[in-house]
């Protein structure tokens, strides 16, 4: 069977105006020895006011503006492009102009029509996503892999793989009219060396443009290869900045430890509280749909550096606890249990929202309640009505962070949760809530988001992880 590396490139991975791409052509032509490549592509980063942004945030703004009645336009995003369009040979330079300059006047054009309309969402935010950012980077990085005599295409929107439904900025993936439209693809990557694809794009059967939430160009990876894995060995890889630790770098500097096996379980949890691995929707997709295929994250500038995520690693008996994460700007809400349901259920059906966990039960006056940790606190503030419709007894209490320890092995470890929840203490932290049970794959605290209060907790749990025994 052929093999097939679904490569991720992020904004990060490409750099500020394209400064790394010389090195993802490097590890193109590397992954295309054995392999046809797939490649996706996030929209690319530049220099604004000194700092770096994604030209995605930097549309983003121009759109309220728009939405406003303000006069916008892109000359930001193309002066990006055109510092990238250096990396064009003559040959193809001129074709690589004219894609560059089409492609933002339609994203112009949907500026407009939100200026017009006073209204810069749904499909118009959708459009002026597309042809700005992800969709325009793959045919630019095309025009750079033939540059370097690499065989290669890009997708059209046209042939459009990745069929989603119809919630136009927070959408879901539908494998079965997608498998119907890969026709196309399959005939790109039998034809040539590299296809290139935008990633965080998708489009209605009824041709209409739409957007995964942020960090989409990782669903798009996983999409690809729940569409391929049948038709070709197929492997992901996410090259980034590095492999991933047992911390956060940013944030632990001392006794960090390199991962080489995660579990689809392990990354995910990771994903969810913190560690920027990958979109943990990214495997939640992989898993529901069936599919085994490994997952490879790279250190783009290390390449040997590597760490392989499966849905059951083998177990190499190393430290059970992988990894020691954490997550700011957290809301618990405590419901009478016999609520939960109906409220769970609506926000995966109607909201489509997915950033929370359901605790450990109590109960208070002979009543059952639960509580569900929220990750993300300002969401919970937006919707605060709509929560708290659900049981008009429910409390949300909002500042929490949490420390979490990751591991599918941690059951070996004796005493771990007594021994992190110690060292918090001894950090002159307290802890406000503390949920783990035998056999678990995760360990989590709350505290108070304060200060720096998780980046304390997290190196105080994390100099534990050095000492621990295992049973």
């Amino acid at each position: 069977m052929t093999k097939l590396v679904v490569a991720k490139f992020g904004g990060s991975a490409i750099g500020a105006d394209g400064l790394s791409i010389p090195i993802i052509i490097q590890r193109i032509n590397s992954l295309k020895k054995d392999a046809k490549v797939l490649a996706v592509f996030s929209a690319p980063h530049t220099i604004q006011d000194g700092k770096t942004k994604s030209l995605t945030d930097l549309v983003l703004e121009l759109g309220n503006k728009a939405e406003k009645g303000e006069d916008v336009n892109l000359q930001g995003v193309k002066s990006s492009y055109d510092k990238i369009l250096e990396l064009v040979s003559s040959e193809y330079s001129g074709d690589c102009k004219m894609t560059i300059d089409s492609f933002l006047e339609k994203s112009q054009k949907a500026l407009d029509d939100a200026k017009q309309k006073r209204e810069f969402a749904e499909e118009i935010r959708s459009r002026t996503l597309a042809y700005s950012g992800e969709i325009l980077m793959s045919h630019v990085m095309n025009y750079i892999l033939k540059s370097q005599g690499i065989k290669s295409e890009a997708l059209e929107m046209e042939t459009w793989p990745i069929i989603t439904d119809n919630n136009i900025e927070s959408t879901n993936f539908l494998v079965s009219e997608s498998s119907q439209r890969v026709g196309e693809l399959e005939n790109l990557l039998n034809e040539n060396e590299v296809v290139c694809i935008g990633g965080f794009i998708g489009k209605t059967t009824d041709g209409v443009i739409t957007t995964y939430e942020r960090g989409g160009s990782d669903r798009t990876a996983a999409d690809l290869a729940i569409l391929f894995h049948k038709k070709y060995d197929t492997k992901i890889d996410f090259e980034k900045d590095n492999s991933v630790v047992s911390a956060d770098p940013k944030v632990v500097t001392e006794e960090l430890g390199e991962i080489k096996r995660l579990s689809y379980n392990e990354a995910r949890l990771a994903g969810m509280f913190g560690m920027k691995i990958l979109d943990p929707i990214a495997i939640k997709e992989i898993v529901e749909h069936g599919v085994d295929v490994p997952i490879i994250i790279t250190d783009m500038k290390n390449p040997e550096k590597i760490t392989t995520i499966e849905r059951n690693p083998k177990n190499e008996n190393g430290n059970p606890l992988k990894i020691v994460a954490g997550k700011k700007n957290c809301a618990i809400l405590r419901i009478e249990t016999e609520f939960v349901h109906r409220l769970v259920e609506s926000l995966k059906n109607d909201r489509r929202y997915r950033e929370y966990i359901t605790l450990s039960p109590f109960v208070k006056d002979g009543i059952e309640f639960n509580r569900i940790l929220f990750l993300d606190g300002d969401y919970v503030k937006r919707n605060e009505k709509y929560i708290l419709g659900f049981d008009s007894l429910a409390t949300i209490t909002y500042n929490r962070g949490v420390i979490t320890l990751i591991g599918d092995e941690m059951w070996r470890v004796q005493q771990i949760a007594s021994k992190s929840s110690a060292k918090i203490g001894e950090a002159g932290l307290n802890i406000l809530n503390m949920d783990a049970q035998e056999e678990t794959s995760r360990i989590i605290i709350v505290i108070e988001d304060s200060g720096n209060n998780i980046e304390k907790a997290i190196r105080a749990v994390h100099q534990e992880r050095s000492k621990i025994k295992f049973i």
